[in-house]
């Protein structure tokens, strides 16, 4: 993935209104009139430019069935956000934990020791 891309996602997702589109196409595939309907604060106009962003970042992928345009969610570009910033530091939070894990128990055996004298 190009830092163009990553740029693209991280803007994408950086929308509140954004991110609900992509929960609600985590149920399936919608038209863009029932994601319209699900935002009736919104116009249809508005939501279609978010679906634009959402697009240009390949984070949802259209296909067209006669005068319906369906809107899939693809998981690609959040796969590779997670394996490119928050997966290599998954091992070093798990060992930094596991430490402070060991250094707390180790404490508090030596606080019961100190207690029981």
């Amino acid at each position: 993935m190009d830092s163009s891309n990553d740029d693209l996602v991280w803007k994408a997702l950086s929308s509140p209104v954004r991110r609900q589109i992509l929960d609600a196409l985590r149920e399936g595939s919608q038209t863009t009139g029932d994601l319209a309907d699900r935002f009736p604060d919104l116009s249809r106009y508005a939501v279609m430019q978010h679906l634009g962003v959402l697009v240009d970042a390949e984070l949802v992928l259209i296909h067209r069935e006669g005068r319906l345009r369906w809107n899939s969610l693809n998981v690609i570009p959040i796969q590779r956000i997670h394996q490119r910033w928050i997966q290599p530091y998954q091992a070093l939070w798990a060992s930094s934990l596991l430490e402070l894990k060991r250094q707390a128990e180790t404490s508090s055996r030596g606080f019961a020791k100190e207690k029981k004298r």
